[in-house]
């Protein structure tokens, strides 16, 4: 578990509670209800990935250990990043048929809770499975909250940053076992998917196979990072061998700052749920 980021007293201040969730790690942010000061910051990595089953467990644990995160809030809000999620156009979108949207590239069981968050400005439907047991138990905990799903967050924000560019350019959000690759041109989305890697080899296979499917050139189409990703690691690496225009997401997306010592293109999806 990282160190506890506590910038002042927060008995009596107005307080909101964001939790991103998933299968490698979890991080917990309080801010200032007007969501403009970061009063806490939590986070805990695992060493490999833990079962859907024993993440309530450790948030538990967490949350029990931990005196900032056991007042009540404003608004609590849970992120899940995971690849449990497809997207479908909107005119498409059969709630009743939910779970047919993920049976042909997820592994769902009979009994799972299948959610969905509408993107109204894309005309897109983002479809997943949430834990229904962590749902469950925060409700318990702070009474009524949202869910979303991570990429419910990434591709708005992305998007309106993009509204007026015409040239291909391709976001990566990494986690320590996965990452998104989100693919945006002329104002639009062309593509988002999840990969799961486990060298720096798996990890630049499925960037590049991304690019060779929509012809984009990676010498030229510039690629912006997020998430879990620095320049000394091996996949920053291997990466620059063979992608040219790679830079980070910058502070333009979110004002918020956790701790001097964090890079501003860390914890995109919490900053930009806010």
């Amino acid at each position: 578990m990282t160190q506890p980021i506590t910038n002042k007293n927060t008995l009596h201040i107005n307080k909101s509670l964001s939790v991103q969730i998933s299968l490698t790690g979890l991080s917990f942010l309080v801010t200032t209800s007007d969501n403009k000061e970061v009063l806490y910051f939590l986070e805990e990595k695992f060493e490999s990935s833990t079962p859907p089953e024993e993440l309530l467990t450790t948030i538990e644990t967490i949350i029990n250990s931990n005196e900032e995160l056991q007042h009540s809030f404003n608004q609590v809000t849970l992120l899940y990043a995971t690849n449990l999620y497809a997207l479908v156009p909107y005119s498409l979108f059969d709630e009743t048929k939910a779970s047919e949207y993920l049976k042909f590239n997820s592994k769902i069981l009979a009994n799972d809770f299948i959610s969905h968050d509408r993107l109204k400005n894309q005309d897109i439907v983002i479809v997943y499975v949430p834990y229904i047991n962590i749902n469950n138990y925060f409700f318990e905990k702070y009474g009524s909250f949202q869910y979303y799903h991570a990429t419910s967050i990434l591709i708005p924000t992305i998007l309106k940053a993009e509204k007026f560019i015409k040239e291909p350019k391709v976001y990566i959000s990494v986690q320590s076992e996965s990452f998104d690759c989100i693919i945006v041109k002329d104002g639009g989305l062309k593509l988002c998917n999840t990969f799961s890697y486990r060298t720096a080899e798996d990890f630049i296979y499925y960037l590049l196979f991304c690019m060779e499917q929509l012809k984009l050139n990676p010498e030229r189409t510039e690629v912006v990072l997020m998430g879990n990703i620095e320049k000394e690691s091996d996949v920053f690496e291997i990466l620059y061998t063979y992608v040219r225009n790679v830079s980070f997401a910058s502070e333009n997306f979110s004002d918020l700052s956790f701790s001097e010592k964090m890079n501003k293109h860390q914890h995109f999806v919490l900053k930009n749920s806010l």
